[in-house]
């Protein structure tokens, strides 16, 4: 049987284009891991994300040695958490779910790229080998805000990396005199032990105090200041660990400028004097009507 030249040339260019679909996917699945959703995660309600115990607190986990887990919710118009940060030379399994309506979760420059559908969970595996900043995006139409619904997911060096969380109990005023004690709680929330360096500044005091924190736990670091060292009025403090700060203010009070109010009723009036324990002779009378 003879075939014209023309089919031949088509059957030829068929060929091709199928050979070149199969390398194209092959590829694309293989080298660089594009996959379709996940089917291993358990799907999660919209009204039962705010206690689910995977995506009740949008995080970044460590689950291993160089090994991350991100936990992302999607919901008109935001990204959370935001930004997502994760060392280099690691690999980043995302889980990414929608609280109300269909959206989009774009990296653009890698290969992370879903669909974030509520009532279930995506899973995307990638692995980050040099530190850097990349967009996020919704690329899915989900309201009249969609266009501004971005973020940012931020590569660190693995030695910059940390998962440091800082607590600050303080009083907000005491007596002149008293003692003020102020409490900084650091957690590590990687496997690996972390060291790092507390700062904390009351008013004109500065102190620094090394700590080490175990994988999963945390550390307080105690500071103790003398009032009268500081002297009456408004003293501002900030606690700083790696980059985490907190920061307020203490009122150190003024024994001479304490005063005693004593309400009293006269007839349809109200008085309410005020005593100066520096001079009792002075007083102030005022007078309200019902």
């Amino acid at each position: 049987m003879r075939i014209h030249t023309y089919e031949k040339l088509w059957l030829a260019g068929s060929f091709v284009l199928i050979v070149g679909f199969i390398v194209t996917v092959t590829y694309g699945s293989v080298g660089l891991g594009i996959d379709m959703i996940g089917e291993e995660a358990d799907g999660v309600s919209p009204d039962e994300i705010s206690s689910d115990e995977r995506f009740s607190e949008p995080r970044v986990e460590q689950v291993g040695e160089n090994e991350y887990e991100v936990y992302v919710v999607a919901m008109t118009f935001i990204f959370q958490p935001d930004p997502i940060e994760v060392p280099a030379n690691s690999e980043v399994t995302f889980y990414v779910t929608s609280r109300d309506v269909i959206h989009g979760f774009e990296v653009p420059g890698t290969n992370i790229n879903s669909m974030a559908i509520p009532g279930q969970v995506a899973e995307l595996t990638v692995e980050f080998d040099e530190p850097g900043t990349y967009g996020v995006i919704c690329n899915e139409y989900c309201g009249p805000q969609h266009h501004t619904m971005e973020g940012s997911l931020v590569v660190t060096p693995e030695w910059e990396f940390s998962q440091t969380e800082l607590e600050v109990d303080a009083p907000e005023s005491v007596a002149q005199g008293d003692e003020i004690d102020l409490t900084a709680t650091v957690s590590n929330g990687l496997l690996e032990t972390h060291e790092s360096t507390v700062n904390v500044t009351i008013g004109s005091q500065t102190t620094e105090q090394s700590i080490t924190v175990d994988g999963e736990s945390s550390e307080n670091v105690s500071v103790t200041v003398d009032s009268d060292e500081l002297g009456p009025g408004e003293h501002d403090w900030t606690v700083s660990v790696d980059d985490q700060e907190e920061s307020g203010t203490i009122t150190v009070g003024n024994e001479t400028d304490t005063t005693e109010s004593v309400p009293a009723s006269v007839g349809t009036e109200t008085v309410s004097v005020t005593m100066n324990p520096a001079d009792p002779t002075r007083a102030s009378r005022g007078v309200g009507y019902p």
